[in-house]
């Protein structure tokens, strides 16, 4: 009576565990195979049935090795399941061995039975990436060269390079970057010197030495993937992370690329939106919009493109041209009728929206709005019906919208209060919008974000002791947020207090940060201030060549002004106007200077 339930239940057991792992094919060929109907008149024959060589003992302790797997004993069941794979010379067999040991947490007889089925069935790359994926897991990074060699040798040479461009988030766990880096290095040195593979290969090695933080080197193993080929997408992907990275250097390299290809692949199509994305985050509008244009003319099927360059339009004022190229990526989106589609198009509402605000027209800005039905872009749409309602001068009403917009999500309530305050900053109530930030710092006390938001608007509502008491409780909280040393910094200068002080704050900042070219900005200014003309105009024009920005053109100009370069000054003012006609500071400058550029 103890083994009967063994008995009764074998077949369905046998069904349910071999089925489940792979193996079912091996049992049903071993039992007696019940001959085939005949095939109908005129119909092909069936192709004949190939029985497995597995024979009734092999068959029993494959049904045992399961047993011991369902019943708690993977040790067992592992030690029955690998022996049948080592007798049969059988994948799934091995791969199911592999995958009872993982799942009992045991990396070493894991790799044990990856091992032994690379060695007993070589020639193909599945078995050896169980194995490179046990080593790293095990933290044995080190013994992985070989084993990604292999790899790469046994891939075909149309799958190659995207295997070898997928090394570096394979190894992106490694704790030794530099152990991994030259791992890999060591693994592609074969491909480093073939001109199918060489752009991709250095492209990794670049990675690779990225992930350490070393730019030098990963600038330079793009270039050598860029000389290698200069069509190729991947040097030029590399150098646009560089880029970002503040490697200037790189971006010949992606101008390179864009020229030379003559192709519309995938990975091209991901240079240029990607470049095109950074000059927008660079502010470089003009060279973003040429780059947007040539896109959309090259391929004008893509969706994405269009949509960038509409966003640039509605914020250039260009509305007809932004109300064509959205018109144009709706028209494709909801033909793709994806979830990134999808998004897109929200995105698309409301900048329609915005266009239709624009131009004073909103029953059509509503309209738009109405459009958006996802939940969690509700939001997105509420704040901008505020602003239609600001604008039509219902600020409390616009106000109450927000107050009273459910919070369907953890981070609504914050998002409601900071687009309270940004409403009232857009419309200069700057002490009801002081007094916002103020209960969202109240609401999210560890929020830094929230505190410097406060002390910023503290100074806009004439507040500036309270803004540097918020500032000065914010550096104490956060030693390294190089922000709160440049504001404070760049506000004693601006108001002509302290200005040693505000210069060693802002030289802190530019120790925390020495890339931002807005701190620059700050140190410049200073440096004006304390009446350092000549190094003033050399870090703000430095400054300004690395992020164009209406805010800097302002200080740059002022510095050329009182140095009698008045025509240079009127040209950098006339570029800040260009990159934003209401900014403050601009126009702040050239009101107090009586300059008309």
């Amino acid at each position: 009576m103890k083994n009967a339930p063994f008995y009764v239940n074998a077949r369905p057991l046998l069904a349910a565990g071999l089925m489940a792992s792979g193996l079912w094919c091996l049992a049903v060929g071993a039992a007696a195979q019940t001959p085939p109907p005949p095939p109908a008149p005129g119909a092909a024959a069936p192709e004949p049935v190939v029985n497995s060589g597995l024979n009734a003992p092999l068959f029993y302790q494959l049904l045992l090795g399961e047993l011991n797997v369902r019943d708690g004993e993977p040790g067992t069941g592992y030690s029955l399941i690998l022996d049948a794979a080592r007798k049969q010379r059988d994948a799934n067999l091995y791969r199911r061995a592999v995958d009872v040991a993982l799942q009992a947490r045991s990396g070493e007889a894991a790799l044990t039975a990856a091992r032994a089925w690379s060695q007993e069935l070589p020639g193909g790359t599945e078995s050896s990436r169980y194995v490179l994926q046990i080593l790293l897991a095990l933290d044995r990074a080190s013994e992985t060269s070989p084993v990604l060699r292999n790899i790469l040798q046994a891939t075909s040479v149309g799958e190659r390079n995207d295997t070898i461009n997928a090394i570096p988030q394979t190894y992106a766990r490694v704790a030794d970057k530099a152990l991994a880096a030259s791992v890999v290095r060591e693994a592609l040195d074969p491909w480093l010197k073939q001109p199918a593979h060489a752009a991709v290969a250095w492209t990794t090695v670049g990675r690779m030495e990225l992930a350490q933080d070393r730019l030098p080197q990963a600038l330079a193993a793009a270039r050598q993937g860029h000389e290698a080929e200069p069509a190729s997408p991947y040097p030029a992907l590399l150098a646009l992370e560089l880029l970002e990275r503040g490697q200037a250097e790189a971006e010949p390299m992606v101008r390179r690329q864009l020229l030379v290809s003559t192709t519309n692949s995938q990975g091209d199509t991901a240079v240029a939106l990607a470049y095109a994305r950074i000059l927008l985050d660079l502010q470089r509008n003009s060279d973003a919009r040429a780059q947007l244009e040539t896109l959309t003319a090259r391929q004008p099927d893509q969706a994405e493109p269009w949509l960038l360059l509409g966003s640039l339009q509605v914020q250039e004022n260009a509305l007809a041209a932004a109300t064509d190229s959205l018109q144009k990526y709706m028209a494709l989106a909801r033909r793709a009728a994806d979830e990134r589609s999808a998004r897109g198009l929200t995105q698309a509402y409301l900048l329609m929206a915005q266009v239709s605000e624009k131009q004073q027209d909103f029953a059509a800005a509503n309209a738009w709005l109405d459009r958006i039905e996802n939940a969690d872009d509700i939001m997105a749409a509420q704040m901008r019906r505020a602003s239609l309602l600001a604008r039509q001068g219902q600020l409390p009403q616009a106000r109450a919208l927000l107050r009273n917009q459910p919070e369907r999500r953890p981070e609504d309530a914050r998002l409601k209060l900071v687009a309270e305050a940004q409403l009232l900053r857009d419309f200069k109530a700057y002490q009801q919008s002081y007094e916002v930030y103020g209960e969202a710092v109240q609401r999210f006390p560890e929020d830094t974000d929230l505190l410097y938001d406060q002390a910023m608007m503290a100074e806009k509502a004439g507040k500036s002791d309270e803004m540097e008491k918020l500032l000065r409780q914010l550096m104490a909280a956060r030693p390294d947020f190089h922000h709160a040393y440049n504001a404070l910094g760049y506000s004693l200068a601006d108001r002509k207090v302290r200005l040693n002080e505000a210069k060693q704050l802002i030289e802190k900042a530019v120790s925390l940060a020495p890339g931002d070219a807005y701190i620059q900005d700050s140190l410049g200014w200073v440096e004006f201030r304390l009446g350092n003309a000549a190094r003033a105009l050399s870090i703000l024009q430095a400054a300004y060549a690395k992020r164009p920005d209406a805010e800097i053109a302002a200080h740059l100009g002022e510095v050329l002004w009182t140095q009698g370069q008045r025509d240079q000054a009127l040209k950098i003012w006339r570029e800040g106007l260009l990159l934003s006609n209401d900014n403050e500071t601009l126009q702040e400058t050239l009101k107090r200077l009586q300059v008309k550029p």
